[in-house]
Parts: C-alpha cells; structure tokens; sequence
C-alpha cells in the first residue's frame, strides 16, 4: 500500500504527475496557492488533454485564512450557450449532437476562472508571479512534447473511429494516423504558440483580443453558433459557495449550475444514517450511500439548472429539517428504485495548500472524451461539448435556450472541520463526482484513514459516468463478496468491476492540520502524484 506524501511548506495533488511537479515549483518560487493553481491547470491542459484544456470550463473554491476565521471563495467560470443557439436547430433530433461543430455551443470558461483567480491572488494573497513564469511548463510540454499516458493512449484509441473526421481532431490527436504510443511524445505547436500569445498579452485575449477574433472565425468555419459577441459577453464569477454543517465541521461545494448541492446532500444523509457504525468496506456504508445518492439526484433532477432559470434557493435542500426528511425516506434493509444517471464526463480535479494555509480546490473539464473533437484551425484549441447536456424538450429545466448555463457535473470540494483542519477533496468523472467525494470525505474524516488509503480504498458507483452506459450499483472487485452479495440481496442492481478500474474516476486529497502539516493522496487509477516539500 502507498503511503500518504506529508509535508509542512506546500503541498499539491493532481491526476497527472508533472501538473503537481508545476504546482510545487511556483511554491517553492514563493508563489502562493492560487498561482500554483493556474500553473498546475496549464500544465495539465496539455499533459492530459483528453480529460481538459482551455476549451473547457472550470470551478474553483478558494479558502483564505485570516484573523477571524477562513473565508472560502467559489469562482464560477462556466459559459454560457451562443446567443444564435434555437431548438429548432435540431429539429429532428433526439437530442443536441455529442461531437462536431453543433455540439461547440457554449463558451469555454477555463481561463477566465485561471485569470479571476490570479486577480483574487493579487488583492487578497500579495501575488506576484508573472504569468508568463505560471505558463512556462504548459510552453514547453505542448512545444516539445509531453509523454504519452496509457489513460491517453487507451481513450484515443476508443475514440479514433468515432473523432477522425471531425475538424482538426486527426491532425492534433491522431498523428501518423493512430492513436499515439504509450511514451511517445506528444506535441501541440499550435497550442503552444497561443499559450505564448497569451503570456504576451494576457489571459482576457482569449475572449476580447486578437486571440477571441481567431476563435471566433475558427469557430464559424466549423458550423458552430458562437460568435465574437458571446466571447467578449463572458465574465467569469466570484460565488458564495454553498456550506453543509455535517458534525465534523462545514463542508463547502459550488452552487448551480453545478452539481454541488448533490455532493453535500450526500454527506448530510450519510451523517444522519450513522455511516461511522458501518464497516466502510461493508454493504450497510455502501447501501447507505447508494440510497443517500437516490435522494441528492432526485433533487438535482427536478431543480438544477442555470441559477438565473432556478425557481428554489439550492440551499433550503442543506437545512437540517430538509435533510432528516429525505434521510427519513431511505430503508436500510431495501434499495429504492430510481431512473438513471446523468452520464458521462471527463474532467480533472487538483488540490494545492501552501504554507500559508491558502487552500485551493478546482476542476476543469472538456465533457466528454476530447469534447466536441473539435480543435480550432488557428489556435489548436480543443473545443469542449458541454453544451450537449442541454435538452431538446422545452419543458425541461435544463431545455436549450440562447445564452443560458448548462447544468454542470463539476464540483471542487472544501471542508474546513472542527479539529482545526482544513481539507480540500474531488474527483472527475460525472455521476461519480459527488460519490467519490463522499467516499474520501467519510472514509478519512469519520473513519479515520489517511487520504492515501481513503483514495486507494475500492469505490463505488450508482450510475454512469465516463465509458459507462449502464445504470447499476458498481463496485470494484475488491469489496468482500459478501459486501456484493448482501447488497444483491437488498435489490440494488450490482456489477463488478476490476480493481483499480479508472471509471471510479481519479479522485484526490489534501488535508492540513492545525499544526500546519499536510497529508495527502492521489489515485492509483490515474498518472497522478502527490507533490510536496
């Protein structure tokens, strides 16, 4: 078994190695936590570019210490559909195209969050990195190659027949006509030389500069609604993050139109059922989850959606009479029944603390697998599909409409518990998002284990997520088969999967103390590391 990375000056966790080694080496420059953030967030938009880039979205919570307690921050940095977008642009379609040009239909919000947060940086943290300093490794990855990981190689495999045709998808992703090697070097000129115009002219050119301009034109050439206008109209948002009062501190997730009112409904079930009674590897702990993600998807189903369309206040659903009503509903000894999940989505999730005890926790993500599949002519920009996740069905709350958010499976987490430490968790991975956080948080906080073997400790999930169509109850091999068998017995609907199967998502950790140590951990089932010093 791995054992956790502990360190007292700055710690960072991420899915891909080198995007921690970007992080540690800003903090040991003397950046602090949100610009250790933004490198490790450049870095990985090239190193794992199947996952994210900046043609995605990204969700961040930021946690300051001062003299009368931690503030924690959310910034909101998802875009919003073209304003030219109609239903009946898809007049005769089950639902908005996955890939392509049509499925390019929101703003890609990713570096307005990066820049938001560095201004955060500047006025509340004394930051002073210069941003060409935080873009340097992301430079230098996509100019002269970054190697290629088996997670990569494997999803550009699956997708080549699917992704070939679609505009500059081959010639980014498939070069010499496959999917490239494990250990090859994969290059993004294009990419790279953006990345230097934007550390020349600063991140806000991506939605009101010269770069805007040739996204836009790129854009337009492959049949996609964006336009100049919508670019320049996108602002990113500082949020007041939603906050759980679970009886081992407060835990904070985003707001809508992300799914973060699931997470923490999650973890208010699971308090109420008494999980810390439970064998976390028994059926009774994932029993109590499954029925406790029941009830948080329910809500979600009938309420999320962009906040401006919302008709309730997300948080009357995270009051302590809402939460006994719904935990009131779960039976320990039955599986309820339940529809199905809302799908796939492939994202990244990173953590970093600095000695300071700024924590920052954030997620980025493209949708699906390369998103759209698009990448533009000029830019080498990936452009996400986030957008088909809107409906068709102008009754439902998420229904297509111009300039409006999509409902958002991306939520950072951050905990701040009344023993003095502060926690900063997530994981990628759709329907799995708010499951595996409740697994981290439970399985370190309540049960005491370390981040590292919470992380490695076999997952659940109810549901799909990323290479997933089915909606069972999955567990890994490694639950006892009793565990299988007694949840069987209860109704849920159970497959099991291999161990260490990375459709439990790549999930991470880190949590400091009082003392100002940090633990942390990172998931086997990705290329991650924890980085620290």
């Amino acid at each position: 078994m791995t054992q956790p990375v502990r360190g007292r000056r700055g710690m960072a966790v991420a899915p891909h190695a080198l995007a921690s080694q970007s992080a540690l080496a800003v903090l040991r420059e003397g950046g602090n936590a949100v610009e250790a953030m933004v490198a490790a967030a450049a870095t990985i938009a090239v190193a794992y570019p199947h996952m994210n880039g900046i043609g995605g979205d990204s969700f961040w919570l930021v946690g300051m210490p001062g003299a009368s307690g931690t503030e924690v921050v959310g910034i909101d940095a998802c875009g919003a559909s073209a304003a030219a977008v109609r239903r009946e642009d898809y007049a005769g379609r089950p639902a908005i195209p996955f890939r392509g040009g049509t499925a390019a239909i929101t703003v890609a919000g990713t570096l307005s969050g990066w820049d938001q947060a560095l201004a955060l940086s500047r006025t509340r943290l004394g930051g002073r990195m210069p941003l060409d300093r935080l873009l340097a490794d992301a430079i230098d990855g996509a100019r002269h190659g970054v190697p290629v990981t088996v997670s990569q190689h494997r999803n550009s495999a699956a997708k080549q027949a699917e992704l070939q045709a679609i505009p500059g998808f081959a010639e980014t992703f498939l070069p010499g006509g496959g999917a490239p090697a494990v250990g090859s070097l994969f290059r993004q000129p294009r990419l790279a030389a953006t990345f230097e115009h934007l550390a020349r002219a600063g991140l806000d050119d991506f939605y009101r500069g010269d770069l805007a301009r040739s996204l836009a034109r790129d854009l337009q050439a492959v049949g996609s609604p964006l336009a100049l206008d919508d670019l320049a109209q996108h602002r990113a948002l500082l949020r007041q993050p939603l906050q759980l009062a679970h009886r081992a501190g407060t835990v904070y997730n985003m707001p809508p139109p992300t799914q973060g009112l699931v997470s923490l409904i999650i973890l208010g079930l699971m308090d109420r059922l008494g999980v810390e009674r439970f064998d976390h590897l028994g059926a009774d702990y994932v029993h109590a989850a499954a029925e406790s993600v029941k009830q948080a998807f329910s809500v979600r189903d009938g309420h999320i959606t962009d906040p401006g369309c919302m008709t309730v206040d997300p948080a009357s659903f995270l009051q302590p009479a809402a939460l006994d009503a719904m935990a009131a509903r779960i039976d320990m000894g039955r599986a309820a029944a339940w529809g199905q999940g809302k799908g796939p989505a492939d994202t990244i999730w990173m953590g970093v603390v600095d000695g300071q005890g700024n924590a920052v926790s954030m997620i980025q993500s493209i949708y699906h697998e390369f998103g759209s599949g698009v990448v533009l002519q000029g830019s080498g920009v990936n452009w996400q599909n986030r957008g088909a996740s809107f409906s068709l069905d102008p009754g439902h709350i998420n229904t297509l409409a111009p300039r409006k958010k999509p409902f958002h499976t991306l939520n950072p987490a951050l905990a701040l518990l009344n023993d003095g430490r502060t926690m900063v968790y997530g994981n990628m991975g759709g329907d799995g998002q708010p499951q595996s956080q409740s697994a981290v948080f439970t399985r370190c906080v309540v049960h005491g284990l370390d981040p590292q073997a919470a992380i490695a400790a076999p997952r659940w999930l109810l549901g799909r997520t990323w290479g997933q169509s089915s909606d069972s109850l999955k567990l890994e091999s490694r639950f006892p088969d009793a565990t299988v068998q007694e949840l069987r017995a209860r109704g849920h609907a159970v497959e099991v999967l291999g161990a260490f199967d990375e459709t439990f998502g790549h999930a991470g950790c880190i949590l400091r103390d009082a003392a100002g140590t940090c633990t942390g951990g990172f998931d086997p089932r990705s290329d991650g590391s924890v980085a620290a010093y």
